[in-house]
């Protein structure tokens, strides 16, 4: 008998070595970097600005002035608190006693400082206002402090992965008439590009073709972008874009700020944020030169593209195979792009359309952060989730496509899982809100998909909302509104340094990385959904099997409050049943069955035995 096995006690030791600890050359158990594929990564999401404070030195950014010049203001939830690449870098052991092999940032180019109408400013720490397409911000510090960042991950054998924004850049655009329409959204019909200010205004721009004629020679006739509106750049702004190239207004759509729906959602502006014409051969040319440069110049090993949904397909096609070649030069294999395409419904319909339409290879996995939502909160039974899965289908490459979408719980836009825990659940009493969001990590974990950890979740952090309200600091906070926060399984507060190695959360998110790491199933897996409670909360059961070294595991979970027993169908060629992680059984209770029980909000994954 071939027996495919991993003790429990094994997965145990290997997911909770702590920091202090020696540390190794690859995260524990994984394989060399060189070598993992995307579904074999543990990632983990942060916002620099909010993770550590290595040098106090850098927190106005090098600029003069008061708190709207600089935008530092640790009080304040919507600036600056001092985070950087350096705390980043300094906290490396920590990230890494959970397991993670890879390190997702919001982004760290140069941001416009600060924005906003008077009375309604805040300052670009979450990094999404980028100016500067080729530099770090120096809130964050330094291009040769980002690459002693990228050294020093890929020393462990963590990846890293960026935060890229195409969509737009920093609000340096205004419209002459703007101000007197709200800034109003105008569209292609109301206001066609041969036209000023609408279809009865002066002729302008003539021969262009329209954008969807990608010719270099009609974007050459497209030279006056007042069709819409008539594009104003305050002086000391004009020249402030880098590369040069982003400061010429023709390359903007120039249409108003989108409402998100329709036409709008692709050429408007995000409240105010200057919009690409994604359409144009040039942004097209120098996107790809930007971002190859990154990768050429730190070795990087993916990139999360910002607002995917919102820029026009063909831009993608174009880009996306460029800078895989660019990694591969560069002898990166295996480069993770995933995009941004946001949604709040527990299915994978908007998703599998946007990645066919644009061709991207991966998109985050919205529907699977609503679904455990509503499962894991009881709000919904384990049915949805079952139906969720069975929909990977649909995904261009099909099943197959779904292990390497990044799946995750909560994060920096929505806000955080155990929030929306407690709300759905209707209860905030701390035990169970503990053990339900215990259970949405660990199905995050044994379901398909590569698992990101929101930055914080390890520590219990729990938001009052979604944005900067789900933005807490690692590092003692000053803000009035994080630090009231009831943080999940400690009587620790935001207003405290919160890097507790023996966080109930810490530890179980070790083993869970352990278990996954240690198991190809886990990892590279298709699913089979076994079992479902159909009507109320209860049990779901997933079956993943790896065709490669033919390892089968037994997913199984309870959202119920109360224990329950179960005898769960498995596959027919398994001849016995080991433990990963939790209480497995010991036998087949039959051929093709086994015996499930499972506490109040339990989960185990069990390795099912086989002969071949």
């Amino acid at each position: 008998m071939t027996r495919i096995f991993v003790s429990l006690a094994a997965v145990l030791c290997a997911g909770t070595a702590l920091a202090g600890a020696p540390v190794a050359a690859e995260p524990s158990g994984a394989a060399p970097i060189s070598e993992r594929q995307l579904e074999d990564e543990i990632i983990y999401f942060v916002l620099p600005d909010r993770f550590e404070n290595g040098d106090t030195s850098n927190d106005r950014g090098g600029i003069k002035g008061g708190v709207f010049d600089h935008g530092f203001d640790p009080t304040h939830k919507g600036f600056y608190h001092g985070g950087d690449l350096k705390g980043l870098t300094a906290k490396l052991d920590y990230i890494q006693g959970m397991g993670v092999t890879a390190i997702w940032f919001a982004p760290v180019f140069k941001n416009k400082p600060v924005q906003g109408l008077p009375g309604q400013e805040s300052a670009g720490y979450h990094g999404y206002w980028v100016t500067d397409f080729t530099q770090i911000d120096p809130h964050f510090g330094t291009n040769a402090e980002f690459k002693a960042f990228v050294d020093a991950a890929h020393a462990r054998g963590m990846k890293v992965y960026m935060d890229i924004i195409i969509n737009h850049t920093a609000d340096v655009i205004d419209y002459a008439e703007g101000p007197a329409n709200g800034y109003a959204y105008r569209s292609k019909g109301d206001y066609p590009y041969g036209r000023k200010g609408g279809p009865t205004g002066a002729p302008i721009n003539p021969g262009f073709a329209g954008d969807e004629n990608a010719d270099p020679a009609n974007w050459a006739k497209l030279t006056d972008p007042a069709f819409a509106y008539t594009p104003v750049v305050p002086a000391a702004e004009k020249n402030v874009k880098v590369p040069a190239w982003l400061n010429d207004v023709t390359l903007y759509h120039n249409r108003g700020n989108s409402h998100w729906v329709g036409e709008s959602s692709v050429y408007g502006d995000f409240s105010g944020l200057d919009d690409l014409a994604t359409e144009h051969p040039r942004v097209v040319e120098g996107m790809i030169d930007i971002f190859g440069q990154w990768i050429d110049d730190y070795g990087i090993d993916g990139y999360r593209i910002d607002t995917a949904k919102h820029v026009n397909p063909e831009f993608w096609q174009a880009f996306v195979p460029p800078i895989l070649a660019r990694a591969k030069a560069k002898g990166i294999d295996h480069f993770h792009i995933f995009g941004e395409i946001a949604y709040e419904e527990p299915t994978a319909t908007l998703a599998a359309q946007v990645m066919a339409e644009s061709q991207l290879p991966y998109a985050l996995d919205m529907g699977f952060a609503k679904a455990a939502q509503l499962v894991a909160s009881g709000k919904a039974g384990p049915r949805l989730m079952a139906e969720f899965l069975q929909q990977d289908a649909i995904y261009p490459g099909g099943a197959k496509t779904a292990l390497g979408l990044p799946t995750f719980l909560g994060n920096h836009d929505f806000g955080r899982f155990s929030m929306f825990v407690r709300d759905m659940s209707g209860s905030d009493d701390a035990e169970a809100l503990l053990a339900r969001v215990k259970l949405g990590h660990a199905m995050m974990f044994l379901l398909r998909g590569v698992p990101t950890v929101y930055y914080g979740d390890e520590q219990g952090f729990i938001s009052d909302g979604n944005d900067q309200l789900a933005r807490e600091d690692m590092f003692p906070s000053k803000v009035a509104v994080y630090n009231d926060n009831r943080l999940i399984g400690t009587t620790a507060t935001t207003a405290q340094s919160n890097f507790d190695t023996a966080h109930p959360l810490y530890r179980l998110i070790a083993d869970l990385s352990a278990a996954r790491t240690a198991s190809p199933a886990l990892r590279r897996g298709l699913s089979e959904v076994r079992a479902f409670t159909e009507t109320a909360p209860g049990l779901l059961a997933v079956e993943r099997y790896d065709p490669e070294t033919g390892q089968r595991v037994l997913a199984v979970f309870n959202t119920s409050a109360s224990a329950l027993s179960h005898h769960v169908e498995v596959s027919y060629r398994a001849s016995g049943v080991a433990p990963l992680i939790g209480n497995c059984p010991t036998a087949l209770t039959a051929p093709g069955t086994v015996a499930i029980a499972l506490p109040a909000f339990g989960f185990a994954a069990c390795i099912l035995e086989t002969d071949d």
